[in-house]
């Protein structure tokens, strides 16, 4: 290669780094490092390693002739010290087979708009299970196209030590919620006198407060998938992306993996170490998916269900990690299939492996809590609590059945009942007292939020509060309260605020949208009438009445073309609200819904025209903690500090 070539491709170099339609995330040059740079490690954590180098065919960054260098090499080394090839250091047998292949992007807007794709052809190697176990920097230099180099710096950092060693942890996720959201939740659900709260949240009494940045790999919103992984990895990754980093290859299995906490729970406590899995969502949804699944795309549900029930380890060489020993959520149309071991449905491949599968609520509560269990209660996402306790009338009609059968799931056990269940039968079967690691997530905050059923989302946040207190209760009860360290955080935020109180009534009189906005008070007027909605007695946590006349004024910064009245959405079709529709049949131009809040009045969409729903935002998210190792978070943190100080709580060590 001529000096100007390689000229040229330095200039390239920053090119990319900049662009909003990436040619592939956490690769700014034309050689990628995946772990990319400034990836963080525990000693000993196990990891695969992609390196790819592109020839861009065409577009902006188009490069020799579209030919990718296929005699490049990777050396490694700590800092200070001299590199050398990735097969020596890490003591593999032989250098990995060659792979090849080509991928499409679009450079920017105007080239999607004219369909003008970039064509990119890669040359790639793949060193899987590999591991570094000394605490130190590192240094990984791609070395291609005569003298063309890629650095990644790598840092391998032992967990923090807590004052006190936790057994259990039992990680709640509240999806997708936001300070602002407990801040509504608290407002509408305990009772206060001249400002002064008589009843806190169940959160308001945790030990430690912290906060925690969310953003991604390569963007600066999130999606559940990546923002999971790193929470249960310590590593940031892509949007889709579930225990692995996005690499550019067809397949969607064989990116580079990097290892789950439950996946180093199991391997380092052994015994009868226990993990669970409590999902108000369907069960192949990205967040609990995260917790043992390991696939570029999101979407490949029944591969999850396959990695829960068999792990990796039967097409690639992985931590050989047993399958969880509690599994309550939804989604039974995806257990009703087979995958590609078995053609056999997920039912009856779990009850052949040893799992006593459990379709409703009543039948849980009966059940053994020696036995793994699989509890599925209904078709696509639980019903919400809002529904489930005070609308039930929103019940009837779903078809949705865990059965498969076109009924309606009448039965269902809600996020209190399977995570108090998911203890007892974790804490039951851990009869050498080795731990277990239990993730409950209340998943309906975020879907809620998505779609500005607001009131649906409060319910299922005060429905996580309630089940946290109940945990801390129920811990006490078994004498493992201080064993137990239990946090609380959010994989990502949404843009929603409460900014004063509204006149329904006033609101849907008024005969303009202008006179409508009339209704919403702020300042002096956004008054206590909001204590119309206050639980008192055995309601204390919840609403008594959801449809008082005085509302919160709430709302999100980014949202579809929407009309708002801001009463609770009494009867809805589908389980939840649908605030816009599209403009004609086939076409994803959304407009107002013009069924949904009639007497309301329309406030304008700040996305995209094609988006039905908002988005997530930027925002920090709350990480709230209590129990052995609490004091771990505190403070500050990146979303992959969680993940390093969990590890760190429990003395999990290679």
């Amino acid at each position: 290669m001529s000096f100007l070539a390689v000229a040229a491709l330095a200039a390239l170099a920053g090119s990319a780094q900049a662009q909003t339609f990436r040619r592939l995330g956490g690769c700014p040059t034309l050689g990628c490092i995946f772990p990319p740079d400034q990836a963080n490690f525990i000693p000993g954590g196990h990891f695969d390693l992609r390196l790819e180098v592109h020839a861009p065919l065409n577009g902006s960054e188009a490069f020799n002739g579209g030919t990718p260098d296929r005699n490049f090499t990777i050396f490694i080394g700590k800092q200070g010290q001299t590199p050398v090839p990735a097969q020596q250091f890490f003591a593999t047998q032989q250098q990995p087979a060659l792979e090849q292949w080509s991928f499409n992007y679009y450079e920017d807007l105007y080239a999607e708009a004219a369909k003008r794709a970039t064509r990119v052809n890669v040359a790639s190697r793949a060193y899987r299970y590999v591991s570094i176990n000394e605490p130190g920097t590192y240094i990984a230099q791609l070395r291609y196209y005569n003298g063309t180099t890629t650095n990644a710096t790598w840092h391998v950092v032992s967990p923090p030590t807590p004052r006190r060693r936790a057994k259990n942890v039992i990680f709640f996720i509240g999806d997708g919620m936001t300070t602002n959201m407990i801040t509504a939740a608290r407002l509408i659900g305990h009772p206060s006198v001249n400002g002064i709260y008589q009843s806190k949240l169940a959160l308001d009494t945790m030990e430690y407060l912290g906060h925690s940045m969310t953003h991604s790999l390569d963007t600066f919103i999130t999606d559940s998938a990546n923002s999971a992984t790193a929470l249960y990895t310590g590593h940031k990754s892509s949007v889709d992306a579930l225990g692995v980093y996005g690499d550019s290859s067809p397949s969607t299995l064989d990116d580079p993996k990097v290892e789950t906490i439950v996946e180093l729970f199991k391997s380092l406590r052994r015994g009868t170490s226990q993990v669970g899995i409590v999902s108000t969502a369907f069960l192949a949804d990205a967040t609990p998916a995260a917790l043992t699944a390991h696939t570029r795309q999101r979407g490949d549900y029944q591969t999850v269900l396959e990695q829960y029930l068999y792990g990796v380890g039967v097409n690639y060489t992985w931590t050989n990690y047993t399958s969880p020993d509690y599994i309550a959520g939804a989604g039974a149309e995806n257990f009703l299939k087979g995958g590609s071991i078995s053609n056999s449905s997920f039912y009856s491949q779990f009850a052949s492996k040893g799992y006593q599968v459990l379709l409703n609520q009543t039948s849980l509560m009966r059940s053994s809590n020696t036995t793994r269990t699989l509890a599925v209660m209904c078709q696509s996402n639980l019903n919400k609590w809002l529904d489930r306790n005070v609308y039930r009338q929103n019940l009837i009609g779903m078809k949705n059945d865990p059965a498969g059968g076109s009924g309606d799931a009448l039965d269902q056990a809600g996020l209190l009942n399977m995570t108090i269940k998911a203890i007892d039968v974790l804490n039951a079967r851990d009869t050498n007292k080795d731990g277990f690691f239990l993730m409950s997530e209340a998943a309906s905050i975020d879907k809620m939020m998505h779609v500005l059923d607001y009131d649906r989302a409060l319910g299922e946040l005060l429905e996580l509060d309630q089940t946290v207190n109940a945990t801390m209760r129920h811990l006490r009860r078994l004498g493992i309260e201080n064993d137990t360290l239990i946090v609380v955080t959010a994989d990502h935020g949404h843009g929603f605020d409460v900014f004063g109180n509204a006149d329904t009534r006033y609101l849907a009189d008024a005969k303009t949208d202008r006179q409508k906005r009339q209704a919403i008070g702020n300042y002096e007027r956004s008054g206590l009438a909001t204590g119309q909605y206050i639980a008192v007695g055995s309601n204390a946590g919840f609403p008594t009445n959801w449809n008082p006349r005085y509302t919160l004024a709430q709302g999100f910064g980014a949202h579809p073309d929407v009309r708002e009245d801001y009463s609770v959405k009494q009867n809805v079709t589908g389980g939840s609200r649908l605030p816009a529709v599209a403009s004609a049949n086939g076409t994803s131009d959304y407009i107002v819904n013009p069924r949904d809040s009639p007497n309301g009045f329309v406030t304008n969409g700040t996305l995209p025209v094609s988006a039905p729903q908002g988005v997530h935002s930027l925002t920090d998210v709350p990480v709230y903690a209590t129990g052995p190792g609490a004091e771990l978070f505190s403070g500050t943190m990146n979303n992959i500090e969680v993940f390093q100080r969990m590890v760190g709580a429990l003395q999990l060590r290679k």
